[in-house]
């Protein structure tokens, strides 16, 4: 009887086994179908998703790209800026900075820069402010509209001045003479009074590398006088004036000014005479493009180096050797 029973049991095992080998083979075959159907609706709504979330990255990527572009563009110019305020004390904590912006390529630069120096925290100090001030000089068809509604829409302060110092250069300029040295008497002391009337202990102009080299050529040849543009200097009526752009040649403020499309307002009076030929700048600034061809190409920058490098015992200044302790005469040093 036991006998039975166990094969009886067996028999049942057996069978019971056989059933769920049966039964996992049926899943086995039918799986991939029921799941395919299963899974199509989801497998569009998570394509669609995954298109979406592909679309916004694509978007944020480019995004990113432009700003990191803009960014990249300014740089080289706020790194140079940052170098000048440091070598001279440009920006100090507490200053008030008058910023003359004539409507032109590198005066639009600076206040732009300084924005972006002060926005980008790239001074040790954030306590430092500035405003702009422009002088209309009445020279003919003269409109600031588009220089104003720009600084405005940039957020940057702005103040009009108005005097009329066209009718005075070209009535007071003699035959064949330059407009540049009266027009920028009167247009400096113009800007010494309104720097302090807005309680601005510093004016920044928007001279650059060029500007002080073409100067230093001018000086020499027609002066007689080894003298550029310092990049921080006290003027007469107790303000200092400075030059941010220094170290920053003109071909690269044109080419960032032109990428940002700053408003470019004319002057019909820089840079030209009477009789329409070319000012003493202007032909320094032949002069200057004629160097660049000379050796490395790298005449402006050397030259700009020289002016920060100076050899008293190798000129002929005998005040300058007696001030720097040298003899006068032989250049020795006398302590």
């Amino acid at each position: 009887r036991r006998s039975r029973l166990g094969q009886t049991s067996q028999v049942l095992l057996d069978r019971v086994c056989a059933a769920a080998r049966m039964t996992l083979v049926l899943v086995y075959l039918c799986l991939p179908a029921f799941a395919a159907g299963f899974a199509q609706p989801h497998v569009h709504r998570l394509q669609g998703s995954a298109h979406r979330v592909s679309f916004q990255r694509v978007q944020h990527r480019a995004c990113l790209s432009a700003a990191r572009a803009e960014a990249d563009d300014e740089w080289p110019l706020l790194r140079d800026v940052r170098r000048a305020v440091h070598d001279y004390a440009l920006i100090q904590p507490g200053d008030r900075i008058a910023v003359a912006v004539s409507g032109g390529k590198d005066s639009s630069t600076l206040a732009f820069l300084l924005k972006r120096l002060k926005e980008r925290r790239l001074l040790p100090f954030d306590d430092w402010s500035f405003t702009t001030v422009h002088l209309d000089q009445v020279q003919p068809g003269h409109d600031a509209q588009s220089l104003e509604a720009w600084l405005e829409g940039e957020g940057i302060d702005f103040h009009l001045l108005r005097e009329d110092t066209y009718s005075v250069v070209t009535e007071k300029t003699r035959p064949g003479a330059s407009y540049c040295s009266l027009c920028s008497r009167l247009r400096r002391g113009i800007l010494y009074t309104a720097a302090a009337e807005l309680k601005s202990n510093r004016l920044a102009l928007g001279h650059h590398r060029d500007d002080a080299l073409e100067t230093l050529l001018l000086n020499m040849v027609h002066q007689g006088q080894l003298k550029a543009l310092p990049a921080r200097y006290r003027a007469r009526r107790g303000i200092d004036v400075i030059r941010p752009l220094m170290y920053i040649g003109e071909k690269q403020i044109a080419e960032f000014a032109s990428s940002r499309g700053f408003p470019i307002l004319p002057c019909n009076l820089c840079g030209s005479q009477p009789d329409g030929t070319p000012g003493q700048r202007q032909q320094m600034k032949l002069l200057l493009s004629a160097l660049d061809g000379l050796g490395d190409g790298k005449a402006r920058a050397n030259m700009l180096t020289a002016l920060a490098d100076v050899r008293p015992t190798h000129l002929l200044d005998r005040d300058l050797r007696e001030a720097c302790g040298l003899d006068r005469a032989s250049g020795a040093l006398r302590y």
